[in-house]
């Protein structure tokens, strides 16, 4: 069952990446009859074309406005290629005047957590950061995955999610694993943090 953490902004943009996340959430939205556009990355990478066709076929078939932007450049010495991405896509978020809808999930909530743990100051991921609100961090990941396949909503696997090259990659395949063996009911805790955050915010 897909969770909802507040309320679904009025006629908010999606950022849809073309992962099973996402696209869950677009799918939930259009069966939901709610009004929205997406707005998709194009990272330049191997993987990216992939995502981008999918996306503007899916848009084209749904009539859902579209808006695709290209990331293109490196990051500046020293700094992560993942941040990097991340900073351009914020940026661009936060110049638009609508509310921005991301698909950021329970799991992406404990390895954020996990994150910042490491580098000594634990944090949950929060409800919104400026225009941006993430109204899934309750739903585990699974249950985007189950409702693709269940309702046969396309959607494409970023390759990196599995690799070795980015901090978030590592965390998930040899760090996460790990910690549900050491604590089964650590998601359950994060989604009890998530909850208490969001209402602390929201009072």
């Amino acid at each position: 069952m897909i969770k909802v953490l507040g309320k679904i902004p009025l006629k908010p943009v999606v950022a849809c990446s073309g992962g099973p996340d996402s696209m869950a959430v677009v799918d939930f939205l259009l069966r939901a009859r709610r009004d929205f556009s997406i707005l998709h990355f194009d990272h330049g990478s191997d993987h990216a074309r992939d995502a981008r066709n999918l996306v503007e076929s899916f848009c084209k078939s749904f009539e859902i406005s579209l808006d695709v932007v290209e990331i293109t450049g490196e990051p500046p010495k020293g700094e992560s290629l993942e941040k990097w991405w991340r900073d351009r896509r914020y940026e661009t978020f936060h110049k638009l005047d609508s509310d921005v809808i991301t698909a950021h999930n329970l799991n992406d909530v404990a390895e954020w957590w996990i994150f910042t743990s490491l580098r000594g100051n634990p944090r949950v991921m929060p409800y919104r950061n400026k225009n941006v609100v993430r109204p899934f961090l309750t739903t585990r990941k699974s249950v985007f995955e189950s409702w693709c396949l269940r309702n046969s909503v396309p959607h494409v696997i970023d390759p990196t999610n599995h690799g070795d090259r980015f901090s978030r990659s590592l965390i998930r395949k040899n760090i996460m694993p790990e910690a549900l063996n050491v604590c089964p009911g650590f998601l359950t805790t994060m989604s009890r943090k998530v909850n208490s955050t969001y209402k602390e915010t929201n009072t």
